[in-house]
């Protein structure tokens, strides 16, 4: 049988050391909603900032749903997996036009908003309208899987909808949120991959610290393998001072983020002649290598990227298929990709316009 869930010792460590976060001095539901997704493989430290800029920008859903799209990402330059920030938008475009701009209560038709899954759906649902409903992400996985000494495989479904039924199951019917809240709290700072149980409030039921298995807790078999990425950048500038530049498409992992011509690339960079061709075959420019850059390593999603960077000069302003020649200026105004922006500061504080 599970232990009972010692509630009250959770409930009195939450209030007593909660962090103080923008989000939780004004939650309102769209506050709740945005700090949440800003907060999916981000660390609470980045999205303060990110946080407050944006409800300075976007006050509101409907500011939020009538802005152009390039603001919104531009807004979410740095923080990465940009398909969250391009679902907020379009979500709040259909919560102005289908919910006159007030996000539901319901769990079912928060669900029909883009971007909202099921953590998300319970996170609003408790957090801002103190609804008795659980909300599990990694951290109240880590948090049940070592309480409730839970040794399967959470990758497997079976797994995910036990500790689904815990989190549900152990909900009082006072200050559910508090519980709730306190949940995740204490999976972020305290039940961490490297768990600090002596300053555990639930130290004395944790199964996982009775037997002596928090380290191995919770079980994941699924490991993401890294792949890397070698590729050639090139800083093509014109007569005129401005650079070329392309608008990634929608569709594309980068979509509505901007980048500078690359090239797939061995991993010690590509010959600066070969660049040379490659830019003549593929865009067409006759250019002038005029010097190399440092590399430049980043990473998003899965894959661990080299960029080795060079600058050119082309003598005229060609039309190129899918590219824009853009003005210093102008470059201030748009959202790159990580490793580009980086590039972008770069040519930037070396005054390469």
């Amino acid at each position: 049988m599970d232990p009972k869930f010692d509630e009250i010792a959770l409930k009195d460590w939450f209030n007593k050391q909660k962090r103080s976060l923008p989000w939780r001095n004004n939650p309102s539901p769209y506050a709740v909603w945005v700090s949440e997704v800003m907060l999916q493989q981000t660390q609470v430290a980045v999205v303060i900032p990110y946080f407050q800029r944006w409800m300075q920008l976007f006050p509101t859903i409907e500011a939020l749903a009538t802005a152009p799209l390039d603001e919104v990402i531009k807004a979410w330059e740095g923080l990465g997996y940009y398909s969250r920030a391009r679902n907020l938008h379009a979500g709040a475009s259909v919560v102005l036009s289908h919910y006159d701009g007030k996000l539901p209560i319901e769990a079912s038709e928060l669900a029909k908003v883009k971007g909202i899954g099921p953590y998300t759906v319970g996170a609003i649902r408790s957090f801002a309208f103190h609804q008795k409903a659980a909300a599990v992400d990694g951290n109240v996985m880590r948090v049940l899987a070592r309480y409730y000494n839970i040794e399967e495989d959470i990758c497997q479904p079976k797994t995910l909808k036990k500790i689904w039924y815990l989190a549900e199951e152990i909900l009082p019917e006072n200050e559910s949120w508090v519980l709730t809240e306190g949940l995740i709290e204490l999976g972020a700072t305290v039940c961490t991959k490297k768990p600090k149980c002596l300053h555990c409030p639930l130290k004395k039921t944790c199964q996982g610290y009775i037997q002596g298995t928090t380290d191995e807790l919770p079980y994941k078999s699924i490991k993401m393998k890294t792949e890397k990425l070698y590729r050639a950048v090139a800083v093509v500038r014109n007569s005129a001072g401005k650079i070329l530049v392309k608008h990634v498409q929608t569709g594309k992992v980068m979509s509505g983020l901007h980048e500078f011509p690359y090239f797939e690339s061995p991993s010690d960079g590509i010959d600066s002649e070969e660049l040379v061709n490659q830019i003549k075959e593929q865009l067409g420019l006759k250019v002038l290598w005029k010097g190399g850059l440092p590399k430049i390593q980043h990473s998003f999603t899965r894959f661990q990227v080299s960029l080795f960077p060079h600058n050119f000069h082309c003598r005229d302003e060609c039309e190129v298929s899918d590219f824009q020649w853009m003005s210093a200026e102008d470059m201030k105004k748009i959202a790159f990709s990580s490793g580009h922006r980086r590039l972008y500061e770069m040519i930037k504080n070396k005054c390469i316009f």
